[in-house]
């Protein structure tokens, strides 16, 4: 099999490079780690053997993530949620209306976020190789600490010449197969045509700031997690942690110490193929339980709102009300955001990313000071019921109760939000914890930090 013909796929500004390959029943989205994509000079190497197999029982379909390979270098390095999206743009662009998503390794993240975020589009998830926190953190104790990052990256920004870095880096991802010249020329090609050194570097530094472990109890599509026991990258301990808290999620741990997917690829196959086809066969490829999902909540109310409306009598209290419920409307379709309900002067609406809900309630608390107000804005991202087309359950009231604790003028996230929006550009300031009434424990929340 030659390497399939290259397409576009227009996600937002930002165009795609994507491949389709295979005519099976079901449809597979290969999310690849890291900065490994490219994905002309893939085929030319071993990942060609493990594509093949994929495409003897699946259409899969294969993309370079936005910065590496063949598509768009985009300005700066892309968050998380702009990432996923554009999973969503490669399956509208190849006609799959619901597909088995496989992330591996750094791909793991955005995997589980969008399988989350949008289960009727995930029939379901497949991890190989991966984690969810790249940081070591109480209760997650395999990442590296920040220090190691810290130190790795300012090695890896010295270097002027990579060629022996990516020596060292295919001991690590493919011991098995790091002693094969051959296989090492590949690798170097590959890797420096992903991604520049320079992208590689402000990839780690976003990476440390992602934490994906909020998003394991909302998914609730069909889970199967592989893994290498002998992994030196990820270790199959982060595998376990995973497996234990997706429902009904299935681990299997495989022998050996590579991490790279591409080397001895039939045992992986083996598995997904095995996996697949049970939910094929089980009839439910295409049932879609959409009660469920993962979204962030937005909180608003005005400051002073009694005071005004004292002041300003009745009708001059609700012609203002009519121009601030506008402005937020407006503000809401430019960033996606749909109104769920309103009560009083407060709006309450749902994102199906917090970096968009971020900043679309940063740009109404900027807009209502041409109006004379004040408001106050929290957001929480977890998982909701869906009744009606509606989102509730206990993270909308910890949304509500986040709004309550912000200062007037003020956008307050929980923890949960902050996490996820990891190389958005966006900057908080920790405000210490709060007891958020009716919610069990303490919340760390955080105001996000307005530049001048």
């Amino acid at each position: 099999m030659e390497a399939p013909e290259v397409r576009y796929a227009k996600s937002g500004d930002v165009s795609i490079a994507y491949s389709v390959v295979g005519d099976g029943p079901f449809d597979v989205v290969f999310v690849n780690g890291w900065v490994f994509s490219a994905l002309e000079h893939a085929w030319e190497g071993p990942p060609a053997d493990f594509f093949r197999r994929l495409a003897s029982f699946s259409r899969v379909l294969l993309f370079d993530k936005r910065g590496t390979g063949l598509s768009d270098r985009a300005t700066g390095i892309p968050d998380l949620e702009t990432r996923m999206d554009d999973i969503r743009a490669v399956m509208d662009a190849a006609g799959s209306k619901r597909a088995a998503i496989m992330g591996v390794s750094e791909g793991g993240p955005m995997t589980l976020l969008f399988a989350a975020t949008y289960p009727e589009r995930t029939a379901a998830v497949i991890g190989y190789g991966c984690g969810v926190s790249f940081v070591q953190t109480d209760g997650y104790p395999w990442a590296r600490s920040r220090k190691e990052w810290g130190e790795l990256i300012e090695e890896m920004s010295a270097r002027g010449e990579p060629q022996e870095w990516l020596d060292e880096r295919l001991v690590d991802e493919a011991p098995s197969v790091a002693h094969d010249d051959s296989v090492r020329r590949w690798w170097r090609r590959w890797v420096l045509t992903s991604a520049s050194p320079g992208a590689v570097v402000a990839l780690w530094r976003m990476n440390i700031e992602i934490d994906a472990r909020h998003t394991l109890p909302a998914i609730r599509v069909p889970t199967l997690v592989l893994h290498r026991v002998g992994d030196k990258v990820y270790d199959v301990a982060e595998a376990r942690y995973i497996a234990e808290r997706i429902a009904g999620a299935e681990l299997v741990e495989l022998p050996g110490n590579d991490h790279g997917w591409w080397v001895d690829p039939e045992p992986i196959a083996l598995e997904i193929a095995r996996f697949l086809q049970s939910i094929w066969d089980r009839g439910e490829w295409d049932i879609v339980e959409t009660d469920r999902v993962l979204a962030t909540v937005l909180f608003t109310d005005i400051a002073g709102s009694t005071a005004q409306a004292s002041e300003l009598g009745d009708a001059g209290w609700r012609r203002l009300l009519l121009q601030h419920h506008a402005l937020i409307r407006r503000q809401l379709v430019r960033f996606h955001g749909k109104e769920i309900d309103i009560a009083g002067d407060g709006f309450f609406a749902s994102f199906d990313g917090p970096a968009r809900a971020i900043r679309c309630a940063c740009a109404i608390t900027e807009a209502v000071k041409e109006l004379g107000l004040d408001i106050r804005a929290g957001l929480h991202t977890g998982e909701c019921e869906l009744v009606d087309g509606k989102v509730g359950g206990i993270a909308v009231h910890i949304g509500a109760r986040v709004a309550k604790e912000a200062q007037p003028g003020e956008v307050l996230v929980s923890s949960t939000v902050r996490d996820l929006v990891a190389g958005s550009g966006l900057h908080f300031i920790e405000r210490g914890s709060a007891e958020l009434k009716g919610v069990p424990g303490e919340w760390r929340l955080y105001a996000v930090e307005v530049g001048d």
